[in-house]
Order: C-alpha cells, then sequence, then structure tokens
C-alpha cells in the first residue's frame, strides 16, 4: 500500500485570518512608532519651552534687581536734589504679582 503524501493547503478562511492577523501587527508597529515619533516631538517641544521659561524668569530676575536699585533711596534722593523736589515715599508704587 502506497502512502499518499498530503500537501497542506490553506483554505480560504485561513489565509483571510493569516492575512488579517499580518496586517493587523503591521499595522500595530506603524502606529507604534508613529506615535513614539509624535510623544518624542512633543518632549522636545516640552523641554524647549522649559528653557525658554527658565531664560525668561532669568530675565525678569534681573530685571527686578535693576528696578530695586532704580528705586533705592540713595539713588532717588540724589535725582531729587538735583531737580530741587521733595522725597515722599508714599508716592513710589511696587507692582508685585
Amino acid at each position: 500500500m502506497k502512502q499518499k503524501k498530503r500537501k497542506a493547503k490553506f483554505t480560504k478562511k485561513e489565509k483571510l485570518v493569516y492575512t488579517v492577523g499580518l496586517l493587523s501587527i503591521t499595522a500595530l508597529f506603524a502606529t507604534k512608532i508613529f506615535f513614539g515619533a509624535q510623544i518624542s516631538n512633543m518632549k522636545m517641544n516640552i523641554e524647549k519651552m522649559n528653557y525658554e521659561i527658565e531664560n525668561q524668569e532669568k530675565k525678569n530676575e534681573s530685571l527686578t534687581m535693576q528696578v530695586n536699585e532704580l528705586t533705592s533711596y540713595e539713588n532717588v534722593s540724589g535725582v531729587i536734589k538735583e531737580l530741587g523736589l521733595a522725597y515722599n515715599n508714599e508716592n513710589i508704587v511696587v507692582i508685585n504679582k
């Protein structure tokens, strides 16, 4: 008796299942790569904004120090004497946030 060799044939449904599975896995990896790139881009933008915020805070601090120096009593009294005016501390307004 001769044994018949049977070829492994896939049915149409099996081919469809394998194709859909393969496409799903491919789509999953593509989506992961795409969103990974988007997240990396967002992180870079956040770091850039943080750097800009830090620089602006330093500038604000420097400007506050300059305002404090310019409104010091010694500086103001010198200008008052030059102009022949009277110093009134109640007229000086400092704005703080």
